[in-house]
């Protein structure tokens, strides 16, 4: 006959003695990963080698510490490693629209930029001087003079010879023009026309033979007029680079184990003395605008900045970025735009790096739900690890979106190591659908939501509770606060053996006990104010279970806790609401008679039964056959049905209780309605393990307990779930004091002893069943039922149909 559970099997407690302290504040504070020595493994691994796509998916469920952890671990591996060059954006002098990457060493970036700024302003001040020095003036002058006195001697020439020919040269402001002379006098144009047309042909014919040497001595002025530009912009560069050449050759001497900073220096070099006029004009030569525009005369100046978008100067080891909001724009970077007169415009002052920036030469993390929910951010991500380069670009421009011109920055060489954190549902779904994934992740580091409850985890649990006060300036728990904590963690885990590693819920538990401790004035959290927390958490979810409580009391629905029937059994299943979950006791009957349709599921012909739940209720049928249909087919009709559900089953659990309602209706035997059942079965009658069984239990426990304890309500669970127990402490008082009683079985047969109060029975050598036995009865009714089914033509048995 089945016992009903010891007193110690329902609720594993800690022993305060075991943590060997008296408060937390006598511990070392946590300093590693507790309870996932394999994500742990898998994380030295993924972070130590270093070949391309040894990528890590770290896959584990929220509330596990996942994140906390593993950006302690890789800070804690990265402040070893050193700290990585910096970069900088500088103009294309040769195309403006593509500027230029600089990689400069950890701390020179912003040196370089204050540099190269000071060196422009000391420019703007030295330019001016130098072409406004005396010494410049008299050399310009001295070059204009030379060359408007080659002018002048061109000229008088050309004049020289005009007036041999009988004309004058006359400027004009179309340029210069030949008049005929007669007598000393300039002829007029009507004058002109009134001569004789012999004169007319002979001044026409000079004036052409003069026209010829007045063009040639035009492209001489031309040509004068281009040397003397050439020669001023000579000096002009002379002066410019006798000026500024010392201040620029000082900085590429600094700078001259960089040669992509040298060459930027000699390009800017040569740029300004492209564009002299910019150094040393005056405000008030500048454009007159109809408004104030003080920005104007600096505008032109940004060409020469330095734009660092990664400065490294801070950091100590190789840099480790988080990245919660991971947008296009966050982890590649992005071009800003300001307004100008009304149109948008960009330079490469306003490029801004991203994550994938910062981390460079590091580590990025990376929420995996968040990168997936970004358009354009994974397929992004994928690129730059796979060539190895960040390119920063409107992710439109890929689709073709965006036709106006832009700036498209050098890429950037990328060595990161990116560590993605999700689920182990996301990684799967990855796996299956992204052909590139595997490439490029190759590491994957599961975190477990359970660790083994060993003394020496105890310890590293309870120096993770110090950790926590610590860090958050909580008050520290004695031992019976550890205890309690310990204890719930088991509960989490709904394991004798196991501790919780949902490290988030833990953690909140000792918040709410220390606020309590802090109402009370209570220098240490005690154990009670860890129970009251628990409780207080609970009872602020459990309205539903409240109302669904008071419904059952109500009689509104249907729950049994006294008497004996036939065909009906309290079954019990979990309501989880995100929040909370509870156990939720349901009334399961079974009514049988003549056919050949075998068990039928109303559930599942109203279409309100899952996938789960049908397999279970086939696998009744396979019971049933193995057990009565040895000698002749299995001749009832039986139908299940859950009584006033209108939500849906699911699952298998309650397969045993449906299984024991047919025993009854075949046998007649009534089953104490004092005892709600769990447990799913299979085929060969085994009881098997399900899952929420703390929660089914409480359940019917609280409803027993609102209608007054008789001394023979209980419940019934499989065996193998023994060892989830973790019971309520006043679940397990009042087990103590017989008031409410827990079995454990195997198999249907020991299942429906206790139910039934009436033995089982073996079956003998001759293939019955021993008398008076469950098995015989239900063996001997299938028999009866098989014999009179013979009675009625295939298809006319609907009718003979009979409900107990």
């Amino acid at each position: 006959m089945v016992k009903e559970l010891p007193i110690e099997s329902l609720r594993k407690t800690c022993d305060p003695s075991v943590i060997r302290c008296k408060t937390t504040q006598e511990l070392v504070p946590l300093g590693e990963i507790i309870g996932q020595e394999r994500a742990v493994r898998a994380l030295k691994f993924g972070l130590g080698i270093r070949e391309q796509g040894f990528n890590i998916y770290v896959a584990g469920y929220p509330g596990t510490g996942r994140k906390t952890a593993v950006k302690n671990f890789v800070e804690e591996c990265a402040s070893a490693e050193p700290v990585p060059h910096e970069w900088c954006y500088v103009n294309n002098f040769s195309n403006q629209y593509q500027p230029d990457a600089i990689q400069l060493p950890a701390g020179k970036g912003q040196e370089f930029q204050k540099d190269v700024k000071n060196l422009i302003e000391t420019i703007r001040t030295a330019l001016p001087k130098a072409f406004e020095s005396d010494d410049y003036a008299a050399r310009r002058e001295a070059t204009i003079r030379m060359l408007e006195k080659q002018r002048k001697e061109v000229i008088d020439k050309l004049s020289v010879k005009a007036q041999q020919e009988g004309f004058i040269i006359q400027s004009t402001p179309i340029g210069l023009l030949l008049i005929p002379v007669i007598n000393g006098k300039p002829l007029k144009e009507e004058e002109l026309l009134t001569l004789p047309q012999k004169m007319k042909d002979t001044i026409q014919e000079k004036r052409g033979h003069l026209e010829s040497e007045l063009r040639n001595t035009m492209r001489q002025f031309r040509d004068m007029e281009r040397k003397i530009r050439e020669e001023i912009k000579k000096l002009n560069r002379d002066v410019a680079l006798y000026a500024i050449g010392n201040l620029v050759e000082d900085l590429i001497e600094k700078y001259k184990t960089l040669p992509e900073i040298t060459a930027y220096l000699k390009a800017m070099q040569n740029d300004i003395l492209d564009n002299i006029a910019q150094f040393v004009k005056k405000d008030e030569d500048q454009q007159q605008m109809p408004f104030p525009v003080p920005w104007m005369k600096e505008v032109s100046f940004r060409k020469y900045e330095v734009n660092v978008i990664v400065d490294n100067s801070d950091v100590k080891g190789a840099p480790v970025v988080t990245e919660f909001n991971p947008t296009h724009q966050n982890l590649f970077g992005m071009s800003e735009k300001e307004a100008q007169f009304g149109a948008l415009v960009t330079d490469f002052t306003m490029i801004r790096g991203g994550s994938l920036h910062k981390a460079n030469g590091g580590y990025l993390i990376i929420p995996v739900e968040d990168l997936l929910r970004n358009p354009f951010s994974y397929e992004g991500l994928k690129r730059a690890l796979r060539d190895k380069k960040i390119i920063i670009e409107e992710p439109q421009e890929r689709l073709g979106f965006i036709s106006t011109k832009g700036l498209k920055p050098q890429p950037i060489p990328l060595k990161v190591k990116v560590i993605l954190i999700g689920n182990p549902y996301l990684y799967q779904q990855l796996l299956t659908l992204d052909m590139e994934f595997t490439e490029l992740f190759k590491v994957k580091a599961e975190f477990d939501t359970t660790m083994a409850r060993t003394d020496e985890n105890v310890k590293r649990y309870a120096a993770f509770v110090c950790t926590i006060c610590q860090k958050e300036n909580l008050k520290h728990l004695d031992a019976s606060g550890l205890a309690k904590i310990v204890e719930y963690s088991q509960r989490l885990a709904q394991d004798q053996q196991k501790l919780s590693t949902r490290f988030a819920e833990v953690a909140d538990i000792i918040r709410e006990a220390n606020f309590y401790a802090t109402q009370e004035q209570s220098e240490v959290v005690t154990g009670s104010h860890v129970k009251k927390a628990i409780e207080e958490k609970i009872y602020r979810s459990k309205l539903i279970q409240e109302k669904i409580q008071e419904m059952i009391n109500r009689e509104i629905l249907l729950i049994d806790t006294e008497a004996e029937k036939v065909g009906q059994v309290n079954g019990l299943s979990v309501m989880g609401l995100g929040d909370i979950a509870f156990g939720n006791p349901s009334r399961v009957t079974a009514s049988v008679g003549l056919g050949r349709e075998g068990v039928i599921d109303i559930e599942r012909e109203a279409k309100m039964g899952g996938p789960i739940h049908t397999k279970g209720v086939l696998i009744l049928s396979g019971y049933l056959n193995e057990k009565y249909a040895r000698d002749e087919p299995l001749s009832l009709s039986a139908r299940l049905v859950f009584e006033q559900n209108y939500g849906g089953v699911e699952g298998d659990s309650a397969s045993s209780t449906e299984l024991y309602a047919i025993l009854s209706a075949l046998s007649g035997l009534p089953i104490k309605q004092s005892l709600a059942v769990t447990g799913s079965v299979n085929q060969k009658g085994e009881v098997q393990a399900i899952g929420g069984v703390n929660e089914k239990i409480e359940g019917f426990f609280e409803v027993c307990k609102a209608r007054g304890f008789k001394g023979q309500q209980g419940v019934m669970i499989p065996a193998s779930n023994v060892q989830n127990l973790m019971l309520k402490e006043e679940v397990v008082d009042d087990v103590k004091a017989g008031k409410f009683h827990i079995y454990s079985v195997k198999t249907i047969d020991e299942g429906i002893e206790v139910l039934t109060g009436t033995k089982a029975g073996e079956r003998r050598a001759d293939g019955t069943f021993e008398d008076g036995t469950v098995n015989f009865t239900v063996d001997k009714q299938l028999k009866s039922m098989a014999e009179r089914l013979k009675e009625f033509p295939s298809g006319a048995e609907g009718g003979k149909k009979s409900e107990s």
